[in-house]
């Protein structure tokens, strides 16, 4: 059975890591059973449609495939359309009333729990707020993420040791969730 799945690539097209999505794309369209081969933006997101594997070993395949091709290394995440629309459906912040670059959604590769939070004090960063969800955080920055001490203070090595973590904005959740409907 084919899925339609969103590949979430880290980190590129910043400091180095140039991942031009044309090339992405004819890369992804060569490997073996992925179709309708689709890129948003150019920071890291291709929409495709797969007949094996899961998110995990898709995620492993592109991991590889692009490591390969560009000659270095690139951290994926790949999420099909039913999580990607839950995740956009329980977002805990009035995301309707919000500008889209107040609010955010990080995704992990595995499920988080409190306790790995647990030193941040939120308080101390209102208005900015943060909530988990499955293998996710959403975040409420009323100022944009650029001047978020709270981003700063999420984005530390040791809090998301272990994981592969990638944000997107807004915008980006739902585009994703639409281009994965199929």
């Amino acid at each position: 059975m084919t899925h339609t799945y969103a590949a979430l690539l880290r980190g590129i097209n910043v400091g180095g890591k140039k991942v031009p999505m044309a090339e992405l794309r004819t890369l992804m369209e060569r490997l073996d059973g992925y179709d309708a081969v689709r890129t948003y933006l150019q920071s890291g997101q291709a929409v495709f449609t797969a007949d094996h594997g899961d998110e995990d070993s898709l995620a492993a395949e592109l991991t590889e495939a692009i490591g390969k091709h560009f000659g270095f290394g690139v951290d994926v995440l790949v999420r099909d359309h039913a999580y990607l629309a839950a995740i956009a459906d329980a977002c805990p912040f009035p995301a309707a009333d919000l500008e889209p670059r107040q609010l955010h959604v990080t995704y992990f590769s595995a499920p988080v729990g409190p306790d790995r939070f647990a030193e941040i004090d939120q308080s101390a960063y209102l208005p900015e707020e943060f909530r988990l969800g499955d293998r996710a955080l959403y975040l409420h920055v009323p100022d944009g993420l650029g001047r978020s001490r709270l981003a700063e203070q999420l984005a530390r090595p040791r809090l998301t040791k272990g994981l592969v973590a990638t944000s997107r904005n807004w915008n980006t959740v739902r585009k994703l969730v639409e281009m994965t409907a199929g």
